[in-house]
């Protein structure tokens, strides 16, 4: 992704997590979401990469990371385990405190890291997603219509990676394509295709995304729900973004349901679907490096 470039696997919390690092000054963890790999932020981490120390992880379960196995509890797949992959990947490259930006499911996590680790979250920024209980909780007919892999992918093993298995880079290119303001695959980046491709082929990445979302529908819906219940917030300035015509943006703004959320958050609507980093790169990097330049 940039001049510079490593690659190192780094052990997380049971799971092997590949990452790519890039440039220097403060750490700055970026986390890909569904169905992709750390290759989303190919467009614009070498120009983060002039001024932070960029590290770019594939998530357990996705890209070059390992698949564990899930249990009956979906604590393999939760956020919080998951955060705790990337606060192991930050400590052995001697990062106590940094930056996350987190997009589709590594959003997720990095919330939930910020709840979990206000000790090591100096800042958060969410890209097109809400809470997860928030979505659970707010969905209707009409939602469930667009966000049917939420109730799909929950599904007990092996019902839907069975489906998906069929053809599993038929359902990649129909996903990816469907959630893009244009609906095609134009704005993703041939090689970062590519890759994707590559890891979704696999059947135990397959199964590994679904056990993301099991864990979304169960534990992770469990730990939003204590935390509210707690009041417990995330304290940690957080700019939420997202796309005009991707799914958080046809319902209530995001920016206020966040604001229950958080202590201190700012945040704006990207001219784009669901993937604002790969469809409109520049208006993502600006914002982006406003928030932490800031």
């Amino acid at each position: 992704m940039a001049e510079g470039l490593q690659t190192r696997t780094i052990a997380g919390d049971g799971a092997d997590i590949f990452c790519r690092i890039a440039g220097s000054g403060p750490p700055l963890l970026l986390l890909h979401g569904y169905p992709e790999t750390g290759a989303m932020w190919a467009g614009i981490a070498p120009r983060l990469a002039e001024r932070f120390t960029v590290v770019v992880p594939d998530m357990r379960g996705y890209g070059h990371s390992s698949a564990p196995t899930n249990d009956p509890d979906n604590l393999a797949y939760s956020k919080r385990t998951m955060g705790r992959d990337m606060a192991a990947v930050m400590t052995a490259l001697g990062h106590a405190r940094f930056q996350v930006a987190g997009h589709d499911r590594g959003g997720r996590v990095a919330y939930r890291m910020a709840l979990d680790m206000p000790d090591r979250v100096d800042q958060l920024a969410v890209l097109d997603i809400v809470p997860t209980a928030e979505v659970w909780e707010r969905m209707t007919a009409a939602s469930a219509l667009t966000t049917y892999h939420w109730p799909f992918f929950a599904q007990p093993s092996p019902i839907p990676e069975t489906l998906i298995g069929a053809d599993p880079v038929m359902f990649l290119d129909h996903t990816l394509a469907s959630w893009t303001k244009a609906k095609s695959l134009t704005a993703f980046d041939g090689a970062a295709l590519d890759e994707y491709r590559r890891s979704f082929a696999r059947p135990e990445y397959v199964r590994a995304s679904c056990d993301d979302y099991r864990a979304g529908a169960t534990i992770d819906w469990q730990l939003d729900r204590e935390d509210r219940a707690a009041g417990r917030r995330i304290a940690a300035p957080t700019l939420a973004l997202w796309g005009a015509a991707g799914i958080p943006g046809k319902g209530e703004n995001p920016l206020t349901i966040w604001r229950d959320w958080c202590e201190r958050v700012d945040g704006e609507a990207i001219d784009a679907g669901h993937f604002i980093v790969e469809e409109a790169p520049e208006e993502s990097l600006r914002a982006l490096l406003t928030f932490f330049e800031g």
